[in-house]
């Protein structure tokens, strides 16, 4: 996680943000150009304050700019559709692709097991899909909302 990573507290879990903006970083970790397909990768960092456990499947995460758009939230199978499509692969080895989509699914961060105490942090990358599927070009007032925990709040990302 950046230093610069932009963070917040919410009770009993604490959560740090950075978005992947750059198509060189997101070239080198995904060997894909995210931003190109139209997808912003943030870095998330979930780490477990108190005894009680976390259900994270309650957990809603929406992300808008300074525009006031909705940026939508994609599983890592509906962003390797994306990046397949625009990157125009239509013909491909179905075992480069099974490799591809291991390797891809491997950073997706988990929120469907619960977080104990005894885990105490997890991290990973959720993937948003810009608006209209256009490519991302450094978006401005990012703010991820983080609903559905006892105390939900925003994370102001840049």
């Amino acid at each position: 996680m950046p230093a610069d990573a932009k963070a917040a507290d919410f009770g009993n879990l604490s959560v740090r943000v950075a978005p992947l903006m750059l198509d060189e970083e997101s070239q080198e970790l995904f060997e894909a150009n995210l931003p190109l397909s139209g997808l912003l990768p943030l870095r998330v960092e979930m780490v477990h304050n108190s005894g009680v456990t976390v259900e994270l499947k309650r957990v809603r995460l929406r992300l808008r700019d300074a525009g006031g758009n909705e940026w939508k939230i994609i599983s890592a199978k509906q962003a390797i559709s994306q990046i397949l499509k625009a990157n125009q692969v239509y013909a491909y080895n179905p075992e480069s692709r099974k490799a591809f989509e291991k390797e891809f699914r491997a950073y997706e961060l988990d929120l469907k097991s619960p977080l104990t105490h005894e885990e105490r942090r997890r991290h990973g990358f959720i993937i948003f899909q810009a608006p209209k599927k256009a490519p991302v070009e450094t978006p401005h007032g990012l703010v991820l909302a983080i609903e559905g925990l006892p105390q939900p709040g925003e994370i102001r990302i840049n």
